[in-house]
């Protein structure tokens, strides 16, 4: 916490009655966990959250991140009001200096094969020898808060999948579980046992990055791996309302009205790759401790997932054991 809000002075509260009574006062709290009218007026609220390149690990396994976001607006998976990001996307003026910068920014990530985790076996998962166009369809933990503000009318793996089986029934349909769930660290979803009942392959330990090689679309609810698609050229197909959907890059099939008419602007790809991976997200250097770019910050990136792997401390085994034995 203090890393990434080392330009402000920070002291703890455990809750908002144990605020200083000040005039001038900035609130720090994750996500949504805190409502706004929990806080007195005037008082501007920044909802930290992971930025879209994390780190080499899970954010459930305690690594630490390269990368967070401060919102002042809501928060960028809240898709039921403004947030920075939306703000950054619909207003900002994409200069041809930006635009080349994000664009090599993104081939780096497609050279690099970079996701917001990098976990998985780097091995190849090979499509069928058919003609089949290859559909991925990823999990994500269904308490997770974006679903709660970012979701359509979809709200569980199990219905995205029947969804896309339903819209694509003759299309290869592979299912990749959300990492925490693998791991054991957070529930899986309603019924998501069945979920090999209507896709052709259950793919569990391949990273995301070579998955998407390989496929032709991407669909979600609100999954980061939509974003990463379409930085790989990807067609996506959104059945709710996350950042990078709404701006002409994405086909949407969950955008609600109130959503729909914030989000008017045609953005191109190298535009939303400069407003949600360089103006929007702070990073923070693994070696200086200080604030960094994102082109440096994928270098550190890139040094951490080539290196040796670490073995995981003593205190992070116990942690995870206690985590899988109380799954949320």
């Amino acid at each position: 916490m203090r890393a990434f809000l080392q330009d402000r002075s920070v002291i703890f509260v455990r809750k908002p009655a144990g605020l200083p009574k000040r005039k001038q006062l900035s609130v720090a709290t994750w996500g949504m966990r805190i409502p706004t009218p929990d806080f007195q007026d005037g008082t501007e609220i920044l909802r930290l959250e992971d930025g879209f390149l994390r780190s080499v690990g899970l954010g459930a396994d305690l690594v630490r991140p390269l990368s967070w976001v401060r919102d002042t607006r809501g928060i960028y998976y809240d898709a039921t009001k403004p947030s920075d990001l939306e703000y950054i996307l619909k207003t900002s003026e994409f200069t041809g200096e930006l635009k080349e910068r994000a664009k090599k920014l993104r081939q780096s990530l497609l050279d690099a094969e970079i996701t917001k985790y990098n976990v998985g076996n780097k091995m190849e998962w090979r499509r069928p020898l058919s003609d089949q166009r290859v559909i991925l369809v990823p999990g994500q933990v269904e308490s997770d808060a974006s679903i709660r503000y970012g979701a359509g009318d979809i709200k569980t793996n199990l219905d995205l999948l029947k969804a896309s089986r339903c819209e694509n029934p003759d299309a290869f349909i592979i299912y990749k579980p959300h990492p925490d769930v693998v791991a054991g660290l957070r529930s899986e979803g309603k019924r998501e046992s069945v979920a090999v009942n209507f896709c052709d392959e259950v793919v569990l330990d391949i990273s995301m990055g070579s998955l998407l090689k390989q496929v032709d679309e991407v669909h979600v609810m609100t999954s980061l791996t939509g974003f990463e698609a379409l930085l790989r050229g990807k067609k996506v197909v959104a059945y709710g309302m996350p950042f990078y959907a709404g701006w002409g890059l994405t086909i949407d099939r969950g955008m609600h009205p109130e959503t729909a008419v914030r989000r008017t602007r045609i953005l191109s790809l190298d535009e939303l790759v400069a407003g949600a991976l360089i103006l929007y997200p702070t990073y923070v250097s693994r070696r200086t401790g200080q604030f960094t770019t994102p082109e440096l910050a994928l270098h550190e990136l890139l040094e951490w997932r080539d290196s040796k792997k670490p073995q995981r401390k003593l205190w992070q085994m116990m942690l995870r054991k206690i985590l899988q034995a109380f799954r949320y």
